[in-house]
This record gives structure tokens, sequence and C-alpha cells, in this order.
């Protein structure tokens, strides 16, 4: 299980779906993968699987919205390692749905942190081990919601989404003279768990999406890490600032 380089990358909200799919690819492309979530028995599962196939990883249960747990961590992981060469901050989620009206001011707080919170956290926290690592980046993900404020009831997911497209640029900005780069990814409809509701109750509108796609399929996690692989290489070494979108032209309708 030697490592390549001894590279380092922490992917948030990695036990499951498009975060776990990173954490394999990274784990493939030569670094020690650290994932991160809140389910710790799922974690500890994805740290077997990872590691039977000869990848070096390691699970860190704490919240991302909760910024001493954050900073602890990830003071805690780049102190072990002397450095972090990469920071995916994949978690995120719609967190529900709710119409400003009826809109708590509980609920408005929580998705704000969930997306938006947590991606100042963790890159506040890993800015000093980042400057340490080799080609270090930053990677984020925002969300056709970005631009379009999302559908009925997810205004204030699309609201935090567009503030992490900007944190993104303003991060690039900030930490340029560091030679760290920091992009952003933007999933298109991507066959998860986060759609498993309306899949397993409204299975003929799921599969219906793909028909709004320019690519005529619904994307896939690989889709996404092969993407995020990219932007962590030397290949992306003069990119960033820059969102690229995942999703087959979907955000240009056809």
């Amino acid at each position: 299980m030697s490592n390549l380089n001894g590279k380092v990358a922490i992917i948030t909200g990695a036990t499951g779906g498009i975060g776990f799919a990173v954490a394999k690819r990274l784990g493939k492309d030569g670094y020690t993968v650290i994932l991160n979530g809140i389910e710790d028995e799922s974690g500890a599962k994805r740290v077997e699987e990872l590691v039977a196939e000869g990848i070096k990883a390691e699970y860190y249960g704490f919240d991302v919205t909760k910024e001493e747990a954050v900073t602890e961590n990830i003071t805690k992981i780049g102190e072990k390692y002397g450095k972090i060469d990469v920071l995916v901050n994949n978690a995120g989620g719609l967190g529900g749905r709710s119409r400003f009206e009826e809109m708590t001011t509980e609920f408005y707080r929580f998705v704000m942190a969930l997306n938006l919170d947590s991606v100042f956290f963790a890159s506040r926290a890993a800015i000093p081990f980042l400057k340490k690592g080799e080609n270090p980046t930053i990677i984020n993900y925002t969300s056709n919601a970005a631009w379009n404020a999302g559908g009925p009831g997810a205004g204030i997911y699309g609201t935090s989404k567009a503030g992490v497209q900007t944190i993104t640029r303003a991060l690039a900005k900030d930490l340029a003279e560091y030679g760290i780069r920091v992009n952003a990814v933007s999933p298109g409809t991507i066959d998860t768990p986060f759609h498993q509701q309306i899949k397993s109750t409204k299975p003929e509108v799921f599969a219906s999406w793909a028909n709004n796609i320019m690519l005529g399929r619904l994307g896939q996690p690989d889709d996404v890490a092969g993407v995020v692989s990219f932007l962590a290489s030397k290949d992306a070494a003069f990119l960033t600032a820059e969102t690229i979108q995942v999703g087959g032209g979907q955000a240009l309708g056809i």
C-alpha cells in the first residue's frame, strides 16, 4: 500500500454517492484519502473497501456544519501528514424543501450551514496545510440552482450554492499568491441516493429527467470523480476560479 509522493486528499461527505466515488478515484490516483462523514459505521466500511483495493484511507467522523469540529479534525489531519494537497468540499445537500413564506429560520440556517458554512470552515482550517502541499487545490461543488435559483422549495439551496460559486472565486483570488488553486464542479442530475425518494416514489419522473439532458442519460458518480481527479492533477495547473459543468449539457436545456 505504498503511496505515490505521499499526497493527501480530504473529501468531506465521502461515505456514499459522489463523495465515495471521488475518494476511490483519488485513491487510485495515488493519494492517501481521508474520508469524512457523520455515519461512523458507514465510514469504517468504506475505508475497508478502499483498503481492500490497495488504497491508503482513513475516516474522520465530524459534522461539517460545526465550526469547532471541522477546525479540530482538519488541523489534526494536517498535523499528522504535515500537509494537505487536496481538499474536496463534497458535503452538502438540499436539506429538504420549503417555500419562503413558511420557511423557519432554523431551516434557512441549516441549509446555508450545510452548503456554505461547511466550505468556509473546512477551507479556512486547511489553508495553512495546503500552503505546504504539492500542487495544492480546493475543489467545491456548486449547482445549476446557483444560476436558476432551484425548483419549488429549493430556493435557499440555490441561494447557498450561489454563495459557493462566489466563495470559490473569492478563495481563488485570496490564495493565488500561495499557488493554491480553487475551482468548482457543478454536477447535473447524477444517479445517487440524493434522488432516492423521487426514484422510488415516481420512477417515471426520475427516468424522464434524462430527456432534458443533451447526452441522453443521467450522470454517474464516476463522471464527477473523473473531473475532480483532473482538477486535482497537474494537468489543471493553470486552472483556477473556474466552475466546470458536469451535466451532459443539461444546463443549456434542449
